[in-house]
């Protein structure tokens, strides 16, 4: 299965257009978004039509839109996995999103134990499948949630140390965007608003 994955466009038209026509060039089977599509949760429902280019797009909120904001939309394209899962072919997709507290009071922020719960809530089911694990805020100690000192969730990390996913795409702390790194065997992607191929 060929995966474009991204984050992070924040409403921006010509990142979402230039992912549409990478998607289309790569013959990908799926869009996989890390949250954050908007600003704010701002015209949330049209970025998302604006999606819809006969493909799935498997989802998790960023901390700028909230799990009741993507529940709301009700396009067949789109999965909101937030506490779920979703198998697709061979691959079982799990979901975490929302961040940690930022200094900007955006709608969906966490506590690392408002995490726990949420994470605890993913099961891995099918160990014959490949795992992507889809969350929005990076796994703690890694140079995805390095800013100076590490900043991602324990709760995410530890899921991943027990379970080994396949990979483990997020995004939120846009100064790493682009940058990868492993944990035991999962590979960890902060693919950002140009996206990467990922091939599973």
């Amino acid at each position: 299965m060929k995966l474009l994955v991204f984050s992070d466009i924040h409403g921006d038209s010509d990142a979402l257009e230039k992912l549409k026509k990478k998607a289309k060039e790569e013959k990908a089977d799926a869009l996989v978004c890390a949250g954050d599509l908007s600003f704010f949760g701002s015209n949330l429902s049209f970025i998302i039509k604006s999606f819809n280019i006969g493909i799935p797009l498997i989802i998790v909120p960023g901390n700028h839109e909230t799990n009741s904001q993507m529940n709301s939309l009700k396009e067949k394209f789109v999965h909101n996995i937030h506490q779920k899962s979703l198998k697709l072919d061979s691959v079982l997709f799990l979901g975490c999103g929302g961040s940690s507290f930022t200094p900007f009071n955006t709608p969906f922020e966490m506590s690392e134990k408002e995490f726990a719960t949420s994470i605890s809530k993913l099961k891995t089911q099918d160990h014959q499948l490949k795992i992507v694990l889809l969350t929005h805020e990076p796994p703690y100690g890694t140079i995805l949630d390095y800013l100076g000192e590490h900043a991602g969730s324990k709760s995410i990390r530890k899921f991943i140390d027990k379970h080994q996913p396949d990979y483990c795409i997020c995004g939120h702390f846009h100064e790493n965007e682009g940058l990868k790194d492993k944990v035991g065997r999962t590979i960890v992607m902060n693919p950002g608003p140009k996206g990467k191929i990922i091939e599973i």
